[in-house]
Formats: structure tokens, sequence, C-alpha cells
């Protein structure tokens, strides 16, 4: 199958267009590399491929030919996302819907991918799919906003609502990079809120193994909460980096950041029912693979 992965030098993408390949896929491969974050890290995480470098709120993509788009490029942060809102409009909505209207016209099936953002604080937890969006941040709005132009075109779409992502690769500004980061170099971390906030950490082997089987198997039109198997919180997830790394992080207490929600948790049952998928990663493993990957970063010359 031939495919094109946007946003292939992220941290996310990046690792679905290497298992692409590594199943024996056809791959384009292509990314702004914005500057939300260092690109060296984007060049890095790409340097298994060829990239094409496409801002895809100006360019259309070329679907001759394609089997299938997976669409993950896209500007993420919901703590900028209050300053910057016209960046993320551009980058999210805007150039969401070219790609949108390109598959639409091209008539090429596409995997999104929203994000639990859209949720906010949710009614219920674990949150099912049919939970009342109600997005507390202007990030959380903007994907929100791009789940409607796809029913508005009327794609074969299916959107994935990742829960916190994490691994190897992960962007510099998440939480555990950053907590990976600190205890690397023994500096100090600052927590946002009192720690107790939780989320269903899901490891990024886990959310690509569930990006590929919505390729493949999801139904027109079909929407899957893609969460990890334990809910944890912060304080928890740092007590698991400190017993991997060995060290004790330096902790300084901040109030807790606007858009920031107390707790997400994902109801799976319904990508389990449909695709047969389930996240299997254990949190300690994953955060031992993060910290594996990162340290060696930290301490290269």
């Amino acid at each position: 199958m031939r495919y094109i992965v946007t946003g292939a030098a992220g941290f996310i993408g990046s690792h679905l267009t290497e298992a692409l390949l590594a199943r024996g896929h056809e791959v384009v491969a292509v990314d702004s590399f914005t500057d939300y974050y260092d690109t060296t890290q984007k060049e890095e995480n790409a340097a298994a491929f060829d990239v094409s470098r496409v801002d895809l709120a100006d360019d259309d993509l070329d679907l001759a030919g394609v089997d299938g788009v997976f669409h993950l490029a896209g500007q993420p942060g919901v703590r900028s996302s209050f300053a910057d809102f016209d960046v993320y409009v551009r980058r999210n909505i805007l150039a969401t819907q070219k790609v949108f209207e390109s598959a639409a016209r091209a008539g090429v099936r596409v995997v999104f991918a929203s994000s639990s953002s859209v949720y906010g604080d949710a009614e219920t937890y674990p949150t099912p799919e049919d939970a009342r969006p109600q997005p507390i941040s202007p990030y959380g709005i903007t994907k929100l906003a791009c789940e409607h132009l796809a029913h508005a075109y009327g794609l074969d779409t299916v959107l994935l609502r990742y829960f916190t992502v994490y691994g190897p690769r992960q962007r510099p500004d998440m939480a555990f990079a950053r907590v990976v980061d600190a205890l690397a170099r023994g500096a100090s971390f600052e927590l946002y809120g009192d720690g107790l906030q939780s989320r269903s950490f899901t490891y990024v082997a886990d959310a690509v193994a569930a990006t590929a089987a919505a390729m493949e198997q999801g139904a027109a039109g079909a929407l899957y909460n893609v969460g990890g198997g334990t809910e944890a919180t912060m304080r928890d997830a740092i007590a698991t980096l400190e017993d991997v790394s060995g060290r004790t992080l330096d902790l300084v207490v901040r109030p807790a950041a606007a858009g920031d929600v107390r707790r997400t948790a994902a109801d799976t049952r319904r990508i389990e029912r449909d695709l047969g998928w389930r996240a299997t990663t254990d949190l300690g493993v994953g955060l031992r693979a993060q910290w594996d990957w990162a340290s060696v970063r930290v301490a290269a010359p």
C-alpha cells in the first residue's frame, strides 16, 4: 500500500512512518518542520527516511496513487494555544481543511489524529466516545473543529482521540520529557498543580498500532479513543521515573496551568471490540524505554 504520513518528522509521526516502512508499505513522509520546538530533534526523528517539506496550509497534497493518508500534522500544546491562537487556526484548522478537501476529491481514506483534549473536564470517567465534547483550551477547540470538518466533507475518515502519548522522541515540552531531562541533568522540574492530576498515559508503540489498525480495519466515520490501559497521576509517574533513573527529582511546585484538565481516563471498549486493539505496554516499561533513550542523548557530547 502507498500511504502519506503528515507530521512524519514529529514524535508519533516518525514512529508510525518507520512502522509502516517495516511492514513493507510505501510511505510519502511530509512535514513542515515548524519551530514549535528545535527542528534538530525532528531531523533526528526522521533520520531513517526521506521527508518532503510541505506547508499543508498552503500546499496541496498530491494524492495520485495514494491508498490512504495518516494526518498527524498540527500545532500541539495546550498552554501555548492561549497565546498564539492564530497559529493554531492556521496549522490545525486551515491545514486540515485543505487535507480533507484534497482527500474528498480523490476519494482517499484519512486517519486523523485528534486528542482527548476535546473532552475537557469530562462528564464521566472512563470517558466514552459519545461523551459530550467540552474542550477547555483553544488547542482542544481546534481539534474538535477538525473532527467536524471531516464530517462536513463526507470523508472516508477514522478519527482517533489520543490520550497523552509518551515514549522515545516525545516532544521536549511534554511533561515526561521535561522530567527525564531534569533527572538526567540534575536540574529542577516545575510541577504545575498538586501532581494528583491523572492521565491515561499511552505508550507510543501502542498508539502506532492503533493508528495502523484504524486505517486497515476501521469503519468509515468511526471514532475511537486511543488510551493506555492504566491511569496514573503525575506524582505516580515521577516516582516511577525516579526508580527507573535511580535519582531524586528536585520538584518546584507551581499553580495549575490554564487548560490543564484534572483527569483523563479512556474508555477503550469500542476500539477493543471493533479493531481488536488494546494498550499492552506497562507504564514502568514505557518510562524505562523513554529514560534509556533520553538519558543517552543528554550524556552525548
